[in-house]
C-alpha cells in the first residue's frame, strides 16, 4: 500500500495537472462520480482542494461546490475553475449538512462522496474507487484509508485502519471513518436518506451509522485522501460538540444493547477519545491519536 510523501502531496495540488479535454468530455464507459464540496471562508485551502479533485483527471466527473456566502476570496477561486464544475452556488445556508444536502440533491452520479474545502484527494483515488465499484459488482459502500496532514500538506499521521462495520464505528465514534475516503452509491442515499441537519459536527458519522446498519461496506486497501488538521478546522474547535453528539448517537443507535465485552471497549475508548478531543496542541493531538489508534488495533 503506497503511503504518499508530503512532497508528493504538495506537488499534486500545486498547479493544474489535468487534461481539460478529459474533464470536459465525459466518458460514459466509466462510472460517474459525483463529488460535493461545502465551502465557507476557506480560501487559504480551497484551491488545493479543487485541484486535488480535478487533477484526478477522472473522465466522468460531476463536481459540485456549495458555498455558504464566503467573503474571503473563495468566490474568485471557484470562478477560476467554474468551467470544470457541474454546478456551483454561493448563498447562505443552515450549516454544513444543509449545504451538502443541496449538492447531493443535484448529484446524478452512480458513486457519491464529499470532500471538505480544506481536505484533499490523493493521486488516482477516483480511479481506485471506480475500479473497485466495477470489480465488486457495483456494491454500495466503499471506505479507503486516509492520511492526516497539517496546514502545509505535511503528513503527520494516518488513520487507524478501522474495519468498516457498524459495531466498530459505534465503538470509536466520529474518528471511526475519516470522511474524505468514504464513498457510496446514489442508491444508498435513496434508501437511508440525506444528512441530518440537526447535527453540527456528527452529521457524517450519523449518516455512516445508518449506512452500515443496512449495507456492508467494502474496504479499499489504499490511501485515497488527506484529512487536514489545523487550528481553524471543526475537528480542532468543536471538542465539546463532538463529545455531546457522539453520546447522543450512541444512545440513538443502541450502544447500551451491545454485548458486555463490546460495552467495556466502548467505555475504555470513550475516555481515550476525551483526551483526543481536548488536545491543546498539534503534538498532543498526534500523541492521543496514536493512543486511540492503538486501542482500536487491539480490539
Amino acid at each position: 500500500m503506497k503511503k504518499f510523501t508530503s512532497q508528493e502531496i504538495k506537488e499534486f495540488v500545486s498547479k493544474p495537472l489535468f487534461d481539460e479535454k478529459v474533464i470536459l468530455n465525459k466518458d460514459p464507459s466509466r462510472p460517474k462520480i459525483s463529488i460535493v464540496t461545502p465551502s465557507y471562508n476557506q480560501a487559504q485551502f480551497l484551491e488545493k482542494t479543487i485541484l486535488s479533485v480535478l487533477n484526478q483527471n477522472y473522465p466522468n466527473l460531476e463536481y459540485i461546490i456549495i458555498d455558504g456566502g464566503s467573503k474571503d476570496g473563495s468566490i474568485d477561486i471557484i470562478k477560476k475553475y467554474e468551467k470544470y464544475l457541474s454546478y456551483w452556488v454561493s448563498e447562505p445556508d443552515e450549516g454544513q449538512a444543509d449545504a451538502l444536502n443541496k449538492g447531493f440533491r443535484l448529484a446524478s452520479g452512480e458513486i457519491c462522496c464529499f470532500i471538505n474545502s480544506d481536505d484533499l484527494f490523493l493521486p488516482q483515488a477516483l480511479f481506485k474507487v471506480a475500479n473497485e465499484f466495477v470489480r465488486a459488482g457495483h456494491r454500495d459502500f466503499f471506505i479507503g484509508r486516509t492520511l492526516i496532514i497539517d496546514r502545509n500538506e505535511n503528513v503527520i499521521d494516518l488513520d487507524p485502519g478501522l474495519k468498516p462495520t457498524f459495531e466498530s464505528l459505534l465503538l470509536v465514534g466520529t474518528n471511526g471513518f475519516l470522511q474524505p475516503s468514504t464513498f457510496w452509491t446514489k442508491y444508498v442515499m435513496e434508501k437511508v436518506g440525506y444528512l441530518d441537519t440537526r447535527f453540527k459536527f456528527a452529521f457524517d458519522y450519523e449518516f455512516y451509522l445508518r449506512m452500515t446498519q443496512k449495507f456492508k461496506a467494502i474496504a479499499i486497501g489504499s490511501f485515497l485522501s488527506a484529512f487536514r488538521y489545523h487550528k481553524a478546522s471543526k475537528t480542532s474547535t468543536m471538542w465539546e460538540v463532538k463529545i455531546q453528539e457522539d453520546e447522543i448517537l450512541k444512545r440513538m443507535y443502541g450502544a447500551d444493547e451491545l454485548p458486555k465485552y463490546i460495552k467495556a471497549l466502548l467505555k475504555h475508548k470513550y475516555h481515550a477519545r476525551c483526551l483526543l478531543y481536548r488536545a491543546r496542541s498539534k503534538a498532543e493531538y498526534i500523541f492521543y491519536y496514536k493512543f486511540v489508534s492503538f486501542l482500536i488495533g487491539s480490539s
